[in-house]
């Protein structure tokens, strides 16, 4: 999913940092209003932040000849929302540029857009959707975060075939090209990660139910009832 240095033109390089930048300010924004009603939301802050690291920095052989990862954003989408994690993802995707040599600093702003922008806000609307319904609240959790992974590389299919078209069928073949390089390895990737991320949400619920509670992720109710069951 990171799209390496110097790999974008310049023109779509500059335009996904134009839709990316608004977005992270508003994360920001955001950010600082959680942070000042609630300082006790720092360490689940950190606990999602540091998933979306350490699962993104995983880079897996794909059967295609390219390479996928978890992206891990799709827990932070649950707990705060779309717009904080852009800001989280901003912060690992520097440093993964920087120091692992994941992705690059012309390319932040593609790489942002999809794995910190439209992948946790699918994921958030999936959540969002399913929230107040009797849907599971782990199946709700669970969803978001798959869907969360596989539309960021949806997104990075998208970009990569807004810049380069194929010569024979334009824009839609290679869409279709770039998305069938990620799907073999990616969908499996999104279920595990779906299940990973889920019995972590398990064990916060088990552990720091308050939190959940006063952030307002699920109705206090379930998550009462999924604390007693634990």
């Amino acid at each position: 999913m990171h799209v390496m240095e110097g790999f974008l033109p310049l023109q779509w390089a500059v335009f996904w940092w134009v839709v990316a930048l608004p977005c992270l300010g508003y994360g920001v924004y955001q950010l600082k209003k959680v942070l000042e009603a609630d300082r006790e939301a720092l360490p689940l802050l950190g606990v999602v932040g540091g998933f979306i690291f350490i699962l993104s920095s995983l880079k897996l052989p794909s059967v295609t000849g390219s390479c996928s990862h978890p992206t891990g954003t799709g827990l932070s989408a649950v707990c705060f929302g779309p717009w904080i994690t852009s800001v989280v993802c901003a912060i690992v995707l520097l440093f993964q540029s920087l120091f692992l040599a994941h992705g690059g600093l012309s390319t932040l702003g593609a790489n942002l857009v999809s794995m910190g922008i439209v992948g946790p806000l699918i994921g958030w609307g999936i959540y969002r959707l399913l929230r107040n319904t009797k849907v599971n609240m782990y199946l709700t959790v669970f969803l978001a975060v798959a869907l969360a992974d596989i539309f960021t590389y949806v997104t990075t299919s998208l970009e990569l075939a807004l810049a380069y078209p194929a010569e024979v069928g334009g824009f839609v073949s290679s869409l279709v090209l770039f998305l069938g390089i990620f799907a073999l390895t990616q969908v499996p990737l999104a279920v595990i990660e779906g299940i990973i991320l889920t019995l972590v949400f398990k064990y916060i619920v088990a552990l720091k139910p308050d939190i959940l509670v006063r952030l307002n992720v699920f109705p206090e109710e379930k998550i009462r009832a999924a604390q007693s069951e634990a």
